[in-house]
């Protein structure tokens, strides 16, 4: 059970760098929501929204750092006859066994890590993170990388029910 995982986790995180780097490249922006993007590809057939923070900070013991990181980026993924998935690159590897915390308004939840990726355990989580970032103002991401640096990243959710609707719409 736990090998299947590993490798379910491993192929979810393969599939997550690769939506990044189309993401990042895609001609493909079909919609602007406010501070969401929407991106469609046709082989597979997959639709996203995705953002970057309004604000990040970046502390290590307490004391502002500097750091360099890659993309950060949250994303919430359709595919036909799924519902939609978060996932999150924090652009750096975060420690190994750690979770990444993401608060919607005072709403707390957990995601799970690999490498510089992120996401929620279970569909029910997915869809309990979606309604609360539904209805929210704005999200923020804490977490720790493998070199120990506590990284903060405040999304705005402006726009963001809006953007779901879009991306899901076209991957039906």
């Amino acid at each position: 059970m736990k090998s299947l995982m590993v490798r379910t986790l491993c192929g979810a995180a393969l599939a997550l760098s690769a939506q990044a780097a189309v993401a990042q490249d895609s001609t493909n922006r079909v919609a602007t929501k406010t501070d969401w993007s929407v991106f469609t590809e046709e082989s597979p057939k997959e639709c996203w929204g995705v953002s970057s923070p309004r604000e990040t900070v970046n502390s290590r013991d307490g004391q502002p750092v500097s750091v360099r990181r890659g993309d950060i980026l949250l994303f919430v993924t359709f595919r036909p006859g799924a519902a939609g998935e978060v996932s999150f690159t924090g652009g750096y590897p975060f420690a190994g066994g750690s979770t990444v915390s993401i608060n919607v308004d005072g709403t707390t939840f957990e995601l799970f890590t690999d490498g510089e990726w992120a996401w929620p355990g279970t569909k029910e989580d997915d869809a309990a993170l979606l309604a609360a970032m539904k209805k929210g103002a704005s999200a923020v991401l804490t977490a720790r990388s493998g070199k120990g640096t506590q990284t903060k990243d405040t999304f705005s959710l402006r726009g963001f029910t809006a953007a779901m609707t879009e991306a899901e719409t076209r991957c039906k």
